[in-house]
């Protein structure tokens, strides 16, 4: 950390570019995410620390609040179907046209509209009420997946038709990840709790992503893609009844201009260095790591000569890694030493990849891929978590929006990229090479970081009611 910036952090709570945290409990969950020391005698601790000592250590107290509960359940099942709906686009992708580019195209079109829209949805986030938005996404979703179904259950559906689907689901998705991310905060009855609802949330996600794409890849080798679409659009049911039930009524603040709250949010965001630390590190692990996932069928097909059976059970397996990330987040008491483990997670992904490019063992291939979900949901639900604890709440949509484009955005151009390399040089090189580069952004990261931490002890400040 700068001098300057230290001074400004013992003085006023801020950090980096003159960003103002909103209260204590975010000052403190600052220093004890990036593991700074606090100066102060344990018999003086400031309210900070003491509110940092009232989070309990039990890993399902997010729990307890019921709008919440109604949200994870509904979450279940739709993130099901949703996970079981993204297989059978990429099985059905590479059925037609056993092409590695065109599964590149396929990752490219679904996620490319989060980076070219992402920011405009965060600032309806913070504009609108963040459940009602859900409310309409969530709706869009279910009839995108019943045409898609149709078109597949025909036997109308071509390679051009799949595609323009997939970003159709990239657009609803720009508008519903920001809304999304946001509205966790509002779901628990305690801020003392967040942290744990959002490892609840990413258990959620990888729980699924551990059992639904299995069960797509026996379900696609039995009956075909399009039961898989069907189940998909049957799945929102539950998340729109939960979204209907819940009692929170978050409301946005449309006082100032669209495109005014765009560039404040954007200057909130990349003027705080840490924000952009994170950010820049979770862009790297999406556009390196993830898309393997998009590559996985040329892997199933060529080197372990393997069906959508295989197929659905090595992306589980990579779920049951991610499962494994998220209960071990759901069980921590506190985010202290988040940010480390976060630098240290980028190093273990590239590590595990490039191992995984390495292996031609279908046998291997499996404790493998565990490692390697483990460590990217580390990146991305511990990124998260940091994030979250350090922004102010009228500007969580645009920061949010930015984690999104950065995790889920940036993921299409490394499709694209990942893509034409395997096209033209192979699949294993290809994914060799984006394990390595990852290993390196990890270790620049940690080193960063490290920097920061020396040069800075965690000095509370009672001085924090200044604002941005």
């Amino acid at each position: 950390m700068r001098e300057a910036d230290r001074r400004q952090y013992l003085e006023g709570g801020r950090v980096g570019g003159g960003v103002i945290f909103h209260d204590e409990y975010s000052v403190a969950l600052y220093g004890l995410s990036v593991g700074l020391k606090s100066e102060q005698p344990n018999a003086e601790l400031s309210s900070q620390s003491q509110l940092m000592s009232a989070i309990i250590h039990h890993p399902l107290k997010a729990l307890r609040s019921r709008d919440f509960r109604l949200y994870f359940a509904g979450q279940l099942v739709s993130v099901a179907g949703t996970w079981m709906q993204q297989i059978a686009m990429g099985w059905l992708a590479y059925r037609l046209t056993d092409s590695a580019l065109v599964l590149g195209l396929l990752g490219f079109a679904s996620q490319a509209p989060i980076l070219l829209f992402g920011a405009l949805g965060g600032v309806w986030s913070d504009r609108w009420d963040r459940r009602r938005l859900m409310m309409l996404t969530q709706t869009l979703a279910m009839c995108q997946a019943m045409i898609l179904a149709i078109l597949t259950w025909q036997g109308w559906i071509t390679p051009s038709l799949l595609l323009t689907m997939a970003f159709v689901m990239g657009c609803i998705n720009a508008l519903d990840m920001p809304a999304r991310q946001s509205l966790v905060v509002h779901l628990v009855s305690d801020r003392t709790h967040l942290q744990n609802a959002i490892a609840l949330n990413s258990l959620l996600m990888n729980a699924t992503r551990f059992i639904a794409p299995a069960l797509a890849g026996f379900i696609i080798a039995l009956l075909g893609e399009a039961i898989c679409f069907i189940l998909n659009a049957t799945s929102y049911l539950a998340v729109l009844l939960a979204l209907w039930a819940i009692r929170a009524r978050p409301g946005g603040d449309r006082s100032k201009p669209a495109l005014h709250a765009l560039r404040e949010g954007l200057s909130y965001t990349f003027s705080h260095r840490d924000i952009r630390l994170f950010l820049m590190l979770v862009a790297a692990v999406s556009f390196l790591v993830a898309p393997y996932v998009v590559m996985m069928p040329v892997y199933v097909k060529t080197i372990f000569h393997g069906d959508a059976s295989t197929f659905g059970l090595l992306v589980s397996s990579a779920g049951a890694g991610s499962l494994s990330g998220s209960l071990f987040l759901a069980t921590r008491g506190s985010i202290t030493g988040l940010a480390q483990r976060v630098s240290l997670a980028a190093v273990s992904a590239g590590a595990a990849l490039a191992l995984f490019a390495l292996n031609t063992q279908h046998a291997l291939a499996y404790p493998i891929l565990m490692a390697l979900g483990f460590s990217v949901v580390l990146v991305a639900a511990g990124s998260n978590t940091l994030l979250q604890s350090w922004v102010r709440d009228d500007m969580r949509g645009r920061v949010m929006a930015t984690f999104s484009m950065a995790f889920l955005g940036v993921a299409p151009l490394g499709s694209l990229v990942v893509g034409s390399l395997a096209h033209g040089i192979g699949i294993r090189p290809t994914l060799f090479l984006c394990g390595v580069l990852t290993l390196l952004a990890g270790l620049l990261h940690f080193q960063r970081l490290r920097s920061t931490i020396r040069q800075a002890k965690f000095v509370p400040s009672n001085n924090n009611n200044e604002e941005t």
